[in-house]
């Protein structure tokens, strides 16, 4: 490999790595949010269940209860003040289109991400010119921006996650055994398994 190829192959694998992690930190970001918004539904279900309870033991005069019924109606209405900032922080931040959003771009990145690494396979495989692939990478940079550009921005604890999943967890790494469980007998690598 000439020096030009390794430099040039040097900076595609930085780039790929790069893509790799912002592919991982955006499906993360679609994780939390899709959790925090669930969170908050089972929220808005739960203390609209305890304000209705709460309005009915206003409703009724019972003489068992006459004492309880002052407190019930302030608890009814702290509950109801709680539920009404948690409905207007949904009414203006919906966390579940932000979520599919960050999934859209996951979705757009990955096709970038394996363009990359046909890429690299094309320098080692001498398959390209080192003209022809820099024009590709130009253009796969030109598609990273447009990306970029419209997807919503991602956060610290989402890249943590994504960390952890490509580092730790080895999230979307396979063995050669476990690839070959999922191809016809003649593309597997062992085909003595059968």
């Amino acid at each position: 490999m000439s020096e030009k190829e390794k430099i040039l192959e040097g900076q595609l694998r930085e780039c790929y790595a790069r893509v790799v992690y912002t592919h991982k930190t955006h499906e993360k970001c679609a994780d939390i949010l899709l959790k925090i918004n669930s969170y908050i539904k089972w929220g808005q279900i739960i203390l609209s269940a305890i304000i209705t309870g709460g309005v009915i033991t206003m409703l009724f005069d019972f003489e068992r209860l006459a004492e309880y019924k002052k407190i019930s109606e302030f608890i009814t209405a702290i509950i109801s003040t709680i539920l009404l900032v948690l409905n207007s922080y949904t009414k203006d931040y919906d966390l579940g289109a932000i979520a599919q959003k960050h999934r859209q771009a996951a979705a757009e990145i990955w096709l970038v991400r394996e363009k990359y690494l046909s890429l690299l396979t094309a320098i080692r495989m001498k398959l390209l010119s080192i003209n022809e692939i820099c024009i590709q990478r130009d253009q796969l940079m030109i598609d990273l921006h447009g990306i970029y550009t419209g997807a919503p921005s991602t956060n610290f604890k989402a890249y943590a996650a994504a960390q952890k999943a490509l580092k730790e967890l080895e999230d979307m790494t396979f063995s050669d055994e476990e690839i070959d469980k999922f191809l016809p007998k003649d593309l597997k690598r062992d085909n003595s398994n059968g």
